[in-house]
């Protein structure tokens, strides 16, 4: 293992915080008994439900993957698929009731996890470090798929 002080490249740096990122889905994932993909999907859901091709794009998942993975996630109850108003041979997937506690629950671990990542840099090393990823995730068209700590969580469907 390295020394803090030893300089890692930007690839290095990104993958190592991936595998970070990821430890902290996982840890969460077992506090609520759920798989990090499980929970990826349901805060993926907390603004809006979304057609199938919509999440498969946002998660990164083909379409045997994500249907597998969304009728593992309505088995236990978190999400129901709904029809679109839009296109009446689509479906959209939404969190219940219970989907939506469990997502806000599930959603508020995992990011006291993720902040955890940064407690050892200065306020001013963390800002410039949020600045810094906000600009490669904004100019690389990441898909949004997790909200900021203060944005409003909208549950439900979309007005």
């Amino acid at each position: 293992m390295g020394r803090p002080e030893e300089k890692m490249s930007v690839v290095t740096a990104m993958v190592r915080t991936t595998f970070l990122v990821n430890a902290a889905y996982a840890a969460s994932g077992r506090e609520y008994g759920l798989t990090p993909q499980q929970g990826q999907l349901l805060c993926v859901l907390m603004p809006q439900p979304y057609g199938m091709s919509e999440l498969g794009g946002m998660l990164g998942l083909a379409k045997s993957s994500l249907t597998g993975l969304v009728d593992r996630t309505a088995k236990l109850g978190y999400v129901r698929r709904e029809p679109d108003p839009l296109d009446g041979r689509a479906v959209r997937v939404a969190l219940t009731g219970p989907g939506e506690v469990l997502a806000e629950d599930f959603y508020a671990a995992t990011c006291r996890k993720v902040e955890e990542l940064s407690a050892g840099l200065a306020d001013g090393e963390r800002e410039a470090l949020a600045e810094l990823l906000g600009r490669i995730v904004t100019g690389n068209e990441a898909p949004e798929v997790f909200m900021e700590l203060d944005e409003p969580v909208r549950t439900g469907s979309p007005s």
